[in-house]
């Protein structure tokens, strides 16, 4: 295990005019990452998955925060939960133990600083630089592992392609070489060609270190590509999980099924029929499986109950009455 989710609950809480709003864009989560694999999360816009991913790396902000439940990080062999930190111990998690890649590299990278001089910000943030001249030989290095050109460490951000950005974003994510990637939508606004070397160094890195990658995408293709396991997630909660090959040959929730039917496929004309409806407002989101608004197979028991997560022989792990309606009955 490199990483146990335990009924976690983050909410963002706000309020106008006297009125408060609680909006439950992570609800009762509960998942197993396992070491040396890349676990991918999937699902429609605005179900959850950055908050998700951003509470896994201790981030937590007003409006948002953490209404119960607990994150495990397994750090040699200790389990740590990521809530009972200081900020001073949680300073020293992050980026050594975990890194976060964030949507958009230039929300990353100084746009008036020099690549190199981003790379020495950082580091000084967790560490002191006592010998610049071997820090930047370190440095050096560790791009071209990555298979970047050495020049884009004295190259100002707005020198560099999106994709390259992207790239340099990834290098400085992993210079500590941590054990777990928290990758959130790191293709958005990437060209084919260019998601595809960006997917590829994420890969690689994986296969070198044997590190855990998360990967959040709403992209299925993406998942198909590179994902070990995928978790699907609807409204604030998962809904699926299996391997990669199960999802996508033999998936088993009804949302999980549309997702799929959805994608593309070479030499097939057919009509795709989009799914039915619109997401639930996580503000107020429907009593039992939030899906069944949506959902042609809904039950009277479904609109009453939230469906138990039930798991098969292989892992394959699915919160459906339908799906499971053999197992329940």
């Amino acid at each position: 295990m490199a990483l146990k989710i335990e009924n976690l609950r983050a909410y963002y809480r706000s309020s106008e005019a006297g009125v408060a709003t609680v909006v439950r864009a992570v609800d009762g989560v509960n998942l197993t990452i396992k070491e040396n694999e890349i676990f991918g999360i999937a699902g429609e816009s605005s179900c959850g998955k950055t908050t998700l991913i951003r509470t896994l790396s201790g981030t937590i902000k007003p409006p948002l925060e953490i209404v119960g439940g607990r994150v495990v990080y397994d750090i040699k062999e200790k389990e740590v939960d990521l809530f009972s930190l200081r900020s001073s111990e949680m300073r020293a998690l992050r980026w050594k133990h975990v890194a976060y890649i964030l949507q958009g590299s230039m929300s990353v990278l100084n746009p008036v600083r020099r690549v190199i001089k981003t790379f020495e910000d950082f580091t000084e943030a967790h560490e002191r630089i006592t010998d610049r001249k071997a820090f930047r030989e370190k440095v050096n290095k560790h791009v071209l592992d990555l298979g970047l050109p050495i020049d884009v460490v004295t190259a100002y951000p707005h020198q560099l392609s999106g994709g390259m950005r992207q790239r340099v974003a990834i290098a400085l994510a992993t210079i500590f070489k941590p054990p777990v990637i928290l990758a959130d939508e790191p293709t958005t606004a990437l060209d084919v060609v260019v998601q595809r070397g960006v997917l590829q160094l994420l890969k690689d890195i994986q296969r070198e270190t044997g590190n855990t990658v998360v990967l959040v995408t709403h992209d299925m293709a993406v998942h198909a590509n590179v994902a070990d396991r995928v978790g699907i997630m609807y409204a604030g909660r998962i809904v699926e999980v299996g391997a990669v090959e199960d999802i996508f040959q033999r998936a088993r929730h009804p949302y999980t099924q549309h997702l799929i039917s959805s994608l593309p496929t070479i030499g097939d004309r057919t009509p795709r029929s989009a799914l039915p409806g619109a997401p639930p407002s996580l503000a107020n989101p429907p009593e039992g499986c939030r899906f069944h608004p949506r959902c042609e197979h809904a039950m009277d028991v479904c609109r009453r109950e939230v469906p138990p997560m039930l798991e098969e022989e292989n892992g394959h792990q699915t919160a459906c009455f339908w799906a499971n309606r053999e197992a329940v009955s």
